[in-house]
């Protein structure tokens, strides 16, 4: 989301947000010198809210709600926070005021955020102001929408930070193309596209490396990692419960947004999963009744209501589905050339162009091996 603040020395509100590579900023406005530094800052404040709440209907979309489209569902209320968008320029010009003694107070918090904004704007009493506010707020409303539409240039960019529960299909498009041109993961993933996008992509590429390194030393693809994982440490434990999911028959996009959903849900404060909460508790209910203790450190018991960072869950994602990828790397270079002992007297120079051949000819391989399921990310 964006950010607002208030330079008091220079009697300016700020706007900036981060793109994935650092952050921007750009001024909304100065004021004159006498304007009120606790109502500028309570405009700061109101217009920050409006952007996490307009940021909110694109990471919780209503596509993505598992409940029914009826009246004060999950479904419908996302819907109508979303349709609130044409109803912010007015509640910002027009704002609910004080009328003895009562205020009413909007349902939808992007709406209300926008009256908040209203009512330090009329406490402020600068047209200009007003204006270059209702100009900010139009910018960040379409930064939104052509984020919703997989455009994630200009203020859009910051989509790159948020996790999403569904995934725009231009997205994932693009960083399938990232993948084809290098599957082990570029940067540009992490910087140009929607982390559950990308991640969607990431499992596509890490089924087909899965494949070619099943292929090759014998072990299924789904235990292909944990073999990896006695060759270099990594985080296999998500990228193997990705690959058990797609070869259950989910799709990637299935199986990447259930999870980062799951996350999400967590993050808010529910239990999406009161079953499987049960199944885990059971399963090690001896382990528990021997660890827990006053002392005890929460991590030691060996529960996790989610495999994902809840505060980043789908860049969490996509980095252990490419860390992934590297660990079938890993293991297809042990089986394809098992014979290397002389690798000790290889100099740096040496060594980094036997990697990068190796790179290659993995790559190549995961490239064909892809092409032929393409069909699972449609």
């Amino acid at each position: 989301m964006t950010r607002y603040s208030v330079d008091p020395e220079r009697h300016e509100l700020i706007a900036a947000w981060d793109t994935g590579e650092g952050d921007l900023a750009t001024r909304i406005a100065a004021v004159p010198a006498g304007t009120d530094i606790a109502t500028l800052m309570r405009l700061a404040r109101a217009l920050t809210h409006l952007s996490e709440a307009a940021w909110r209907t694109y990471t919780h979309p209503a596509s993505a709600a598992s409940s029914s489209m009826e009246p004060n569902s999950e479904g419908w209320r996302r819907a109508e926070e979303r349709k609130s968008f044409d109803e912010v320029p007015g509640a910002i010009t027009r704002p609910n005021l004080p009328q003895d003694g009562m205020l009413d107070v909007e349902y939808s918090p992007l709406v209300e955020s926008a009256h908040r904004a209203g009512r330090a704007l009329h406490a402020l009493d600068n047209a200009d102001l007003t204006a270059a506010v209702l100009t900010e707020v139009s910018t960040e409303l379409t930064a939104v929408e052509n984020a919703e539409l997989g455009d994630l240039t200009g203020r859009a960019r910051q989509a790159v930070l948020l996790s999403r529960e569904g995934a725009s299909p231009v997205q994932v498009a693009a960083a399938d193309r990232l993948l084809e041109q290098d599957p082990f993961g570029p940067e540009a993933l992490f910087t140009e596209i929607d982390p559950t996008a990308a991640a969607v992509a990431a499992a596509h590429w890490l089924a087909a490396a899965a494949a070619v390194t099943a292929a090759a030393t014998g072990h299924s693809s789904s235990t292909v990692l944990v073999e990896a994982d006695n060759i270099e440490a990594l985080p296999h434990e998500t990228p193997t419960l990705v690959l058990q999911l797609l070869e259950a028959g989910a799709s990637p996009y299935d199986a990447v947004t259930g999870l980062v959903r799951h996350a999400l849900d967590i993050a808010d404060g529910l239990l999406p999963d009161p079953a499987g909460l049960r199944e885990q508790l059971d399963d090690i209910d001896a382990d528990l009744a021997q660890h827990i203790g006053p002392d005890t450190d929460p991590e030691d018991t060996g529960l996790r209501l989610t495999s994902l960072d809840p505060k980043r869950p789908a860049p969490d994602l996509l980095e252990d589905l490419l860390a992934g990828i590297h660990g079938c790397w890993l293991l297809h270079e042990e089986y394809d050339e098992p014979d290397n002992d002389e690798d000790e007297d290889w100099d740096d120079e040496h060594a980094e162009a036997h990697q990068d051949r190796s790179h290659g000819h993995f790559a190549q391989l995961v490239r064909e091996a892809a092409a032929t399921h393409h069909d699972r990310l449609v």
